[in-house]
């Protein structure tokens, strides 16, 4: 079991993995999760803290505090994106997102889909060093990506388990899909649902797909992508037709990938050697001369020059007077 836990990968991968989360919390600040910083102006006495909130204990928000994190975290975000001073970093922003995400779920309302991601923040500063490209294999980022994966796996088996245990049988022959069409479904949605039983048949899919899900851990290599692949596929399929998507719980769920394959950098320089090549070939060709002159290949030209200039600067000889 040790050995499972800690089975080696490259550092490149580790690497590749801790950028790209990083650069997913700044992302999500802007982007996903601007809505956090309105908890500010929310009356204090409506702030009910997580229990994480009510055990350390952690203030009630403010407009300072949350600008505060904001941008504290925006910046210590992208400085961990570079790899640099990974566990002084890492720690900064987990602690800050940690914080970011009980501001945010205080209120009522709790998402389920950033629990790998913050399992991926806790876990990646015990990483320790890694480079991009880098081959050589680490027992510590196997772990911190392993670790990562089983709180991807176990967000599906406990969606599921949550389903059953509070929604019953009746979660899977109910009208749950066909609700969430009509608040937020789009126009495939609509269509999908004009087909008979279609969603029933949809709501055990969903059921059966997430109890399933640990097997990703049983397959091989190759069919551990496909698996993989089948999951985000099907959260490419729900963002299509209800809206919904999950993008914290696909950036953490990339801990599956061979990430270290992806050098976006190393494409692009050749990309623009490529580029520069046809112009250096051209800068080699023969220069074109004047009529009746036999055109000088390349590098004589420099040649016969230097030569010049070496005779030129050559000491006169005695009893002859400098120049011509």
């Amino acid at each position: 079991m040790s050995r499972w836990l800690t089975e080696a990968v490259p550092r490149g991968r580790v690497a590749a993995f801790r950028t790209l989360i990083y650069l997913f919390v700044a992302a999500d600040l802007v982007i996903f999760t601007p809505w956090v910083r309105t908890r500010a102006s929310v009356p204090g006495e409506l702030y009910q803290p997580l229990l994480i909130g009510r055990l350390l204990p952690l203030p009630t928000p403010t407009p300072t505090l949350v600008a505060v994190i904001f941008w504290a975290l925006l910046l210590l975000a992208l400085l961990a994106a570079t790899g640099r001073a990974p566990r002084l970093l890492g720690w900064a922003v987990c602690a800050l997102y940690l914080e970011w995400m009980v501001v945010a779920m205080s209120y009522g309302k709790v998402d389920h889909d950033r629990f790998a991601l913050l399992v991926a923040l806790v876990v990646l500063p015990t990483a320790g060093r890694a480079r991009h490209g880098d081959t050589t294999r680490t027992e510590a980022g196997g772990w911190a990506l392993r670790v990562t994966q089983i709180a991807v796996i176990c967000t599906y088996f406990l969606a599921a388990f949550a389903k059953l245990r509070f929604g019953g049988p009746d979660w899977l022959t109910g009208s749950v899909l066909a609700r969430a069409i009509i608040r937020r479904g789009t126009d495939l949605a609509d269509l999908i649902a004009q087909v008979p039983h279609l969603l029933i048949v949809a709501q055990f899919g969903i059921v059966a797909f997430e109890l399933l899900s640990p097997v990703v851990f049983l397959l091989p290599a190759r069919w551990r992508l496909a698996m993989v692949g089948f999951f985000y596929s099907f959260h490419a399929v729900t963002i299509a037709t209800i809206t919904i998507s999950f993008a914290p719980h696909l950036a953490a769920m990339t801990s599956f990938l061979p990430l270290e394959r992806v050098r976006p950098l190393v494409w692009a320089r050749r990309l623009v050697g490529r580029r520069d090549a046809p112009a250096s070939a051209t800068t080699d060709a023969v220069a074109p001369s004047p009529a009746g002159v036999d055109p000088v290949p390349p590098g004589h030209g420099p040649v016969g020059a230097g030569a010049e200039r070496a005779l030129d600067d050559q000491a006169p000889v005695v009893g002859r007077p400098v120049g011509p």
